[in-house]
């Protein structure tokens, strides 16, 4: 119709080309957590709870690294043995890494997750680039588990004042168990005792 106004219809295209070199602001800053998820725990409570979790998970992220260095640079008579040990070890403590960052994320948070970040956050002293022996390499693997259980069990308890069943379920069941049980497969192999001849007692030895 004569004066009528017309508009252009422009149809967004579609197509198969990939979009590269994308940016845009963050969705969520790290150090904060959403608002009001159907959890019943209280903005304070997650946002103390995530924190403690995120410093557990920087702990537990460069623990994990350390069982793979030990795994790849061991050394010895035990060399066999401790290779496919701390291979173990490494698996069980990436599950452990995807269960705490999830608990994090569970909780409205923003979990740590690169190496740079951890490495600013994490209590674990740092190790040399080169190969240690082998009870060196031991030795640094239970220090590093007792910062991490040390932590946990003071995270379990305040999980439980403020009431996050959840966290200290994750923390007792998982995190507490499994260090307490890797504790025990590493420092059995910090013993002194003998490999082919028994050492006889005094009392045998005089008789």
């Amino acid at each position: 119709m004569p004066g009528k106004r017309t508009h252009a219809i422009h149809a967004e295209v579609i197509t198969a080309q990939p979009r590269f070199h994308q940016s845009a602001p963050e969705v969520q800053a790290y150090g904060t957590v959403t608002l009001l998820p159907p959890l019943e725990l209280e903005e304070p409570v997650r946002l103390e709870m995530t924190a403690q979790l995120n410093q557990l998970l920087a702990d537990t992220m460069t623990l994990r690294d350390l069982y793979k260095k030990s795994h790849w640079q061991t050394s010895g008579p035990t060399f066999y043995q401790l290779h496919l040990l701390f291979d173990k070890h490494y698996n069980e403590q990436v599950e452990l890494v995807d269960s705490i960052a999830e608990r994090v994320q569970l909780l409205g948070g923003i979990s740590i997750a690169m190496a740079p970040d951890v490495a600013e956050t994490t209590t674990i002293p740092r190790p040399p680039r080169g190969r240690e022996a082998v009870p060196v390499q031991l030795s640094r693997l239970l220090d590093a588990h007792q910062i991490i259980i040390r932590d946990a069990r003071k995270l379990a308890r305040r999980a439980s004042e403020l009431g996050d069943d959840g966290t200290n379920d994750l923390v007792v069941s998982q995190v507490l168990r499994t260090n307490e049980l890797q504790v025990w497969f590493v420092s059995e192999h910090l013993v002194n005792l003998p490999l082919v001849e028994a050492t006889p007692s005094r009392m045998e030895g005089a008789a």
